[in-house]
Protein backbone atom coordinates (compact mmCIF):
# COMPACT_ATOMS: atom_id res chain seq x y z
CA UNK A 1 0.00 0.00 0.00
CA UNK A 2 2.72 2.64 0.65
CA UNK A 3 4.69 1.87 -2.80
CA UNK A 4 1.30 1.98 -4.25
CA UNK A 5 1.21 6.23 -2.40
CA UNK A 6 4.57 6.62 -3.86
CA UNK A 7 3.47 6.03 -7.05
CA UNK A 8 0.75 8.08 -6.64
CA UNK A 9 1.89 10.80 -5.29
CA UNK A 10 4.76 10.62 -7.44
CA UNK A 11 2.62 10.69 -10.97
CA UNK A 12 0.61 13.83 -9.21
CA UNK A 13 3.62 15.98 -8.36
CA UNK A 14 4.85 15.26 -12.06
CA UNK A 15 2.07 15.81 -13.86
CA UNK A 16 1.37 18.85 -16.45
CA UNK A 17 -1.68 19.76 -15.13
CA UNK A 18 -0.13 19.92 -11.27
CA UNK A 19 2.92 21.53 -11.58
CA UNK A 20 4.69 24.34 -13.86
CA UNK A 21 3.84 28.03 -14.11
CA UNK A 22 1.75 28.53 -17.04
CA UNK A 23 3.37 30.24 -20.27
CA UNK A 24 2.85 34.23 -20.31
CA UNK A 25 3.44 34.41 -16.63
CA UNK A 26 6.22 36.27 -15.04
CA UNK A 27 9.13 34.43 -13.67
CA UNK A 28 10.48 35.40 -10.64
CA UNK A 29 13.94 36.72 -10.55
CA UNK A 30 16.11 34.46 -8.23
CA UNK A 31 19.86 34.22 -7.04
CA UNK A 32 21.22 31.32 -5.92
CA UNK A 33 24.94 29.54 -5.47
CA UNK A 34 25.59 28.00 -9.07
CA UNK A 35 28.98 25.91 -11.13
CA UNK A 36 30.05 25.78 -14.20
CA UNK A 37 32.77 23.73 -15.04
CA UNK A 38 33.13 22.94 -11.78
CA UNK A 39 33.71 26.46 -10.77
CA UNK A 40 31.59 28.60 -7.87
CA UNK A 41 30.04 31.15 -8.69
CA UNK A 42 26.84 33.78 -8.02
CA UNK A 43 23.74 33.75 -10.38
CA UNK A 44 21.09 35.80 -11.04
CA UNK A 45 18.24 35.11 -13.30
CA UNK A 46 17.34 38.34 -14.84
CA UNK A 47 21.06 39.43 -15.31
CA UNK A 48 21.02 36.13 -17.57
CA UNK A 49 18.13 37.29 -19.01
CA UNK A 50 19.90 40.37 -20.44
CA UNK A 51 21.93 38.22 -22.85
CA UNK A 52 18.89 36.47 -24.26
CA UNK A 53 16.13 33.73 -23.24
CA UNK A 54 17.17 30.87 -20.28
CA UNK A 55 16.21 27.61 -20.33
CA UNK A 56 15.66 27.21 -16.43
CA UNK A 57 14.75 23.45 -15.75
CA UNK A 58 14.33 21.49 -11.85
CA UNK A 59 15.72 17.94 -11.27
CA UNK A 60 14.91 16.17 -8.48
CA UNK A 61 18.73 14.99 -7.49
CA UNK A 62 22.46 14.93 -9.07
CA UNK A 63 23.38 11.55 -10.18
CA UNK A 64 20.42 9.34 -10.27
CA UNK A 65 20.01 8.06 -13.33
CA UNK A 66 17.27 10.11 -15.44
CA UNK A 67 19.26 13.56 -13.97
CA UNK A 68 22.18 12.17 -15.19
CA UNK A 69 20.41 11.20 -18.61
CA UNK A 70 19.04 14.46 -18.57
CA UNK A 71 21.87 16.20 -17.92
CA UNK A 72 23.81 14.83 -21.08
CA UNK A 73 21.11 15.76 -23.17
CA UNK A 74 21.30 19.14 -22.41
CA UNK A 75 25.00 19.30 -22.64
CA UNK A 76 24.61 18.01 -25.85
CA UNK A 77 22.03 20.45 -26.84
CA UNK A 78 23.93 23.15 -25.08
CA UNK A 79 25.52 24.12 -28.52
CA UNK A 80 23.15 24.93 -30.44
CA UNK A 81 20.98 26.39 -27.45
CA UNK A 82 24.18 28.70 -27.48
CA UNK A 83 23.73 29.54 -31.04
CA UNK A 84 20.26 31.05 -30.89
CA UNK A 85 21.92 33.09 -27.77
CA UNK A 86 20.08 31.23 -24.96
CA UNK A 87 21.70 29.91 -21.77
CA UNK A 88 21.03 26.90 -19.44
CA UNK A 89 20.54 26.35 -16.01
CA UNK A 90 19.97 23.20 -14.72
CA UNK A 91 18.64 23.45 -10.57
CA UNK A 92 18.08 21.12 -8.07
CA UNK A 93 18.36 21.23 -3.91
CA UNK A 94 21.52 19.63 -4.15
CA UNK A 95 24.25 20.94 -2.13
CA UNK A 96 27.48 22.83 -4.05
CA UNK A 97 29.72 20.42 -3.58
CA UNK A 98 27.45 17.40 -5.28
CA UNK A 99 26.81 20.59 -7.95
CA UNK A 100 30.76 21.13 -8.71
CA UNK A 101 31.00 17.21 -9.42
CA UNK A 102 27.53 17.58 -11.45
CA UNK A 103 28.55 19.78 -13.53
CA UNK A 104 32.04 18.98 -14.68
CA UNK A 105 30.87 14.89 -14.62
CA UNK A 106 26.83 14.85 -16.26
CA UNK A 107 26.86 18.15 -17.65
CA UNK A 108 30.36 17.93 -19.24
CA UNK A 109 31.19 21.66 -18.54
CA UNK A 110 28.79 22.83 -20.97
CA UNK A 111 26.24 24.72 -18.74
CA UNK A 112 25.29 26.03 -15.19
CA UNK A 113 23.78 23.91 -12.37
CA UNK A 114 22.42 25.71 -8.99
CA UNK A 115 21.13 25.44 -5.82
CA UNK A 116 17.18 25.64 -5.76
CA UNK A 117 16.12 27.06 -2.27
CA UNK A 118 12.50 25.95 -0.94
CA UNK A 119 11.80 29.66 -1.59
CA UNK A 120 12.56 28.74 -5.86
CA UNK A 121 11.16 25.70 -5.56
CA UNK A 122 7.52 26.99 -4.27
CA UNK A 123 7.79 29.92 -6.63
CA UNK A 124 8.05 28.10 -9.63
CA UNK A 125 5.43 25.49 -8.27
CA UNK A 126 7.83 22.38 -8.78
CA UNK A 127 7.92 20.64 -5.40
CA UNK A 128 8.27 17.12 -5.38
CA UNK A 129 6.51 16.68 -1.85
CA UNK A 130 7.37 12.66 -1.39
CA UNK A 131 10.97 13.11 -2.13
CA UNK A 132 11.79 16.85 -0.54
CA UNK A 133 13.11 18.61 -3.59
CA UNK A 134 11.98 19.82 -7.04
CA UNK A 135 10.02 17.25 -9.47
CA UNK A 136 11.45 17.45 -13.04
CA UNK A 137 10.20 20.77 -15.04
CA UNK A 138 11.46 22.61 -17.45
CA UNK A 139 10.86 25.95 -18.36
CA UNK A 140 12.19 28.48 -21.07
CA UNK A 141 11.97 31.88 -20.19
CA UNK A 142 12.12 35.21 -22.77
CA UNK A 143 14.14 38.69 -22.24
CA UNK A 144 11.46 40.10 -21.17
CA UNK A 145 11.11 37.49 -18.23
CA UNK A 146 7.93 35.88 -19.54
CA UNK A 147 7.41 32.25 -20.07
CA UNK A 148 7.36 30.69 -23.02
CA UNK A 149 7.57 27.08 -22.28
CA UNK A 150 6.81 24.85 -19.37
CA UNK A 151 7.01 21.08 -19.46
CA UNK A 152 6.60 19.04 -16.08
CA UNK A 153 6.99 15.13 -16.72
CA UNK A 154 9.02 12.62 -14.69
CA UNK A 155 10.54 11.22 -17.88
CA UNK A 156 13.12 12.86 -19.14
CA UNK A 157 11.87 12.75 -22.80
CA UNK A 158 10.71 15.81 -24.18
CA UNK A 159 12.19 18.39 -22.13
CA UNK A 160 15.46 19.14 -24.02
CA UNK A 161 13.46 18.80 -27.38
CA UNK A 162 10.59 21.17 -26.08
CA UNK A 163 12.68 23.75 -25.03
CA UNK A 164 15.06 23.30 -27.85
CA UNK A 165 11.48 24.05 -30.00
CA UNK A 166 10.68 26.88 -27.60
CA UNK A 167 13.84 28.55 -28.12
CA UNK A 168 14.17 28.63 -32.17
CA UNK A 169 10.18 29.73 -32.40
CA UNK A 170 11.80 32.49 -30.12
CA UNK A 171 14.45 33.44 -32.30
CA UNK A 172 12.20 33.49 -35.35
CA UNK A 173 10.08 35.28 -33.74
CA UNK A 174 13.12 37.73 -32.64
CA UNK A 175 15.70 38.01 -34.88
CA UNK A 176 17.39 40.52 -33.25
CA UNK A 177 17.49 38.63 -29.87
CA UNK A 178 14.98 41.18 -27.81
Amino acid sequence: MKRLAFVFALTVAASPAFAALKPGVRATDFTTQAVLAGDAYTYNLNKALKRGPVVLYFYPKAFTSGCTVEAHEFSEAADDFGAMGASIIGMSADNIDTLKRFSVEACRNKFTVGIASNAVIKSYKVSLPVMGGSNRTTYVIAPDGKILFAYSELGVKGHVSGALKAVKDWRAANPKGK
